[in-house]
């Protein structure tokens, strides 16, 4: 069986790298393609979790709309679909890139499996392009790994047959635990002595990130507000991890910079971001991965968008939807804070560490 594995951003590349380690643990032949929607970001992650491309696209270029980047990666992609004979091509999530190998895979009649299927807000525009790249990656899917019993329950309710979803809990949870126990081996990891100096162990950590198109404007500016209350307190700091995106950096820079009781930093290695996260008492942001993350660290979040495909987290009392609104952003950091982490006890109902294991496993009984 031919297999190729496609991903194109950080969060991809974190999530599809213990997949790509399970399929090496088990001699299962595949290759690795990137389609480089994140540059810098992704090459972070390829040499962390040491994977080597067989074939890079290198698609990332300033300020193209995602028309002009999903054209090129259903043309290029086409290329390496031509180029030989694949039986099944996996590719993960909501990004541009997981859409459009899907469709040029489908085009080939090559089979298409997907990994973290099944997320649903049933909100167009919420998270934007984001829910409707998800929704289409699903219809074209021929196998679906849904990280949790409520992604199953959304594809069948769509109509998708029962023996062809494997609920498999999120591969993030597996990228976490791996890096957490290299960070245990490895406790001067590059980056992280001059950060950990930056910091004040007295403190409370509140770690901050951003980079939802939806917020962009508006929303970022009600966010940044929001910090610049929470940081009047004195047992605060915050960290403001920059997303690379100037339409997500620059309001935060021009709000933030240089203020008492906040850092802004630039985007820093995931195994120094895995760190930060377990050192925070509170997480603020708007990203899916983290909301995954997060309740095996036993470190609440602060969502700050309207609507979650994460909704587990939520019904738990893990993670908290406020959007942008400054009043319940800052009023229930506060509220956070007065509990200590010590006192929690959360289960993480994203997956237990082996999602990799099951993936693989389901993929290496395929007859195709």
């Amino acid at each position: 069986m031919k297999i190729l594995i496609c991903f194109g951003t950080r969060p991809e590349a974190i999530k599809m790298a213990m997949l790509c380690k399970e399929f090496d643990k088990r001699q299962i032949t595949y290759k690795l393609c990137v389609t480089a929607q994140h540059r810098e970001m992704l090459d972070q992650v390829l040499g962390f979790f040491q994977l080597k491309p067989d074939y890079d696209l290198d698609l990332m270029q300033p300020d193209q709309s995602l028309n002009v980047l999903g054209s090129k990666i259903l043309k290029e992609i086409d290329a390496i679909l031509e180029r030989e004979h694949w039986d099944l091509v996996l590719v993960h999530g909501d990004t541009l890139t997981s859409t459009m190998v899907a469709l040029a895979a489908f085009y080939r009649q090559v089979k298409v499996g997907h990994v973290e299927a099944g997320l649903r807000t049933y909100t167009k525009k919420a998270p934007f392009p984001e829910e409707i790249n998800r929704q289409l990656t699903g219809r074209i899917a021929d196998f679906h790994f849904a990280p949790t019993k409520a992604a199953q329950e959304n594809l069948l309710n769509e109509g998708v047959a029962k023996n062809n979803v494997l609920v498999t809990g999120n591969t993030v949870v597996d990228a976490l635990n791996w890096t957490l126990e290299n960070l245990k081996n490895t406790p001067n990891f590059p980056g992280l002595p001059a950060l950990q100096k930056q910091l004040n162990p007295s403190k409370k950590l509140i770690l901050i990130t951003g980079h939802r198109r939806e917020n962009f404007g508006e929303g970022l500016r009600d966010i940044c507000s929001a910090v610049l209350q929470i940081a009047k307190k004195p047992n605060v700091e915050i960290v403001f991890a920059l997303h690379m995106n100037p339409n997500a950096k620059d309001k935060i820079v021009e709000m933030l910079e240089n203020q008492v009781n906040i850092q802004l930093i630039n985007a820093v290695t995931y195994p120094v971001f895995v760190w930060l996260m377990n050192r925070a008492s509170v997480i603020i942001s708007d990203s899916g991965g983290i909301q995954e993350e997060a309740p095996s660290l036993q470190v609440p979040v602060v969502v700050t968008r309207n609507t979650t495909e994460r909704q587990e987290g939520v019904d738990k009392g893990y993670t908290y939807l406020v959007g942008t609104d400054i009043e319940k952003i800052v009023g229930t950091v506060n509220q956070l804070l007065e509990t200590s982490k010590e006192g929690r006890d959360f289960k993480n109902p994203y997956g237990d560490g082996t999602a990799s294991e099951k993936i693989a496993a389901f993929i290496a009984n395929l007859s195709l």
